[in-house]
């Protein structure tokens, strides 16, 4: 009886190293699938960050310099043209027409509108400041879609809405972090003291 007792209780390890063993293939393949959908995430996510940012900041520069494609040479902003006037002044439909018209071409306005433009255009580039530029992003297109009510290819969704969105998941999904600055502006003193800042 004790030398049968003391086989079987030899074998118990080695039928839970075989059961481990066996467990071990099978868990192996979701791993490498979460990792591969993870690393896919992350560089389509950057993809997307860099392609708004590059909208947001060729906006900036056609407008300031007038490059031809939407603003010509003589109307650019630094050659003492406006780049809220056209479209505010002619392009604005809607209950919050009125309100759009009264404020097209004034300094204030056009400073603040290029200046959002810039700081978001070069943060979403850049991979920085993720949190700050994806709130300013939001407001000002939300902002432009009000100017134009209902929109023209549907009830009342169109691309400003989903933009706006598309930049509140990016800064969630810290987007910065792939092809950008993001991890080192996050160790800056002042960044890691003020989260609003990351």
């Amino acid at each position: 009886m004790s030398s049968t007792q003391h086989r079987s209780e030899t074998r118990l390890p080695q039928q839970n190293t075989q059961q481990s063993s066996e467990q071990t293939p099978a868990t192996a393949p979701v791993e490498t699938r979460r990792d591969s959908s993870h690393h896919v995430v992350r560089y389509v996510a950057a993809a997307i960050r860099l392609s708004l940012g590059w909208v947001f900041l060729w906006a900036f520069l056609d407008k300031a310099f007038g490059l031809g494609h939407e603003t010509a040479g003589k109307d650019a902003w630094f050659s003492g043209g406006s780049p809220t006037n056209g479209f505010l002044a002619f392009g604005t439909s809607g209950p919050f027409k009125g309100m759009y018209q009264d404020i097209a071409g004034q300094g204030w306005a056009d400073w603040l509108f290029m200046l959002g433009l810039l700081g978001i255009g070069v943060a979403l580039m850049a991979g920085v400041a993720m949190r700050l530029a994806a709130a300013a992003g939001a407001v000002l297109l939300v902002l432009m879609w009000t100017a134009v009510l209902p929109p023209s290819s549907n009830l009342f969704m169109d691309d400003h809405l989903v933009y706006a969105m598309t930049l509140v998941l990016l800064a969630a999904l810290g987007a910065g972090h792939t092809l950008g600055l993001g991890k080192v502006w996050e160790r800056l003193p002042l960044v890691s003291q003020h989260r609003w800042l990351q």
